[in-house]
């Protein structure tokens, strides 16, 4: 599913969150949606997920060249936000089977999902601990495989590697190709952890509500004669308040 964002502007409680901004996501990639806190990562997800409504712009969304509607492409978008979406007291399992109740899954889809989702994040071997004695890597796997359950097309994951190790956020990150691959979906994953951009197919830089660059990562490094993303905001940072002086 391809995704076009247009000149998308919104307020929140009167401060501007996005600022005419404009992105296209295409089909079947991993998708880093780039940019240091405040930039408008979260806002723009909740619009992609219809959570939120723009005060101008539009947002599509294609199947095969045709235009959807909303309505129709809902079912097949899964969202995992960056806060904590899970129960303390319910173990591994018991969220699985209240997935499954929410999206109402038949037994034998259920059963086949629940087994590979398990399998392929080593899961399997804890269905019994509860979602509080997991540890940060763990317990966004299973955020991760409950967002997976009814087999989406679209993947949205806000921030999901914050607050993880580097080994837990490797593992995470190798992951979601390894479902990309096997699920043939499209990812878009945002993240303020500029080295993450290298682990994109295409990156859609975010600063201050507006879309600086999209394409892919290597190719806007070179572009941009940097050779790191922190260069590339940073002197945009830089000629924002030189800008302001002049001002």
């Amino acid at each position: 599913m391809e995704i076009t964002v247009q000149d998308l502007f919104k307020k929140m409680k009167k401060v501007p969150a996005l600022k005419g901004l404009s992105m296209q996501f295409q089909d079947g990639l991993v998708h880093g949606i780039i940019g240091p806190e405040g930039a408008g990562k979260t806002t723009l997800m909740r619009h992609l997920m219809g959570l939120l409504k723009a005060d101008q712009g539009r947002i599509q969304y294609f199947k095969d060249g045709v235009e959807q509607s909303f309505a129709d492409v809902r079912r097949n978008l899964a969202y995992m936000p960056q806060t904590q979406s899970l129960y303390g007291e319910l173990s591994i399992h018991e969220h699985l089977e209240f997935f499954k109740t929410l999206y109402g899954l038949e037994d034998s889809t259920y059963r086949e999902r629940r087994q590979k989702l398990l399998a392929m994040t080593r899961l399997d071997r804890f269905e019994d601990r509860l979602a509080s004695q997991l540890s940060g890597g763990m317990y966004k796997k299973l955020g991760l495989i409950c967002s997976l359950l009814a087999s989406p097309e679209v993947l949205f994951l806000d921030e999901p590697t914050n607050g993880v190790d580097p080994l837990s956020r490797r593992d995470f990150w190798k992951l979601l190709y390894e479902f990309r691959e096997q699920e043939n979906i499209t990812i878009l994953v945002t993240t303020s952890y500029m080295d993450e951009a290298l682990k994109c197919e295409d990156v859609h830089l975010l600063f201050d509500g507006k879309t600086l660059l999209e394409g892919p990562p290597d190719k806007i490094l070179r572009q941009e004669k940097c050779e790191t993303f922190d260069e590339v905001f940073l002197r945009y940072d830089s000629s924002l308040e030189a800008q302001g002086e002049v001002l």
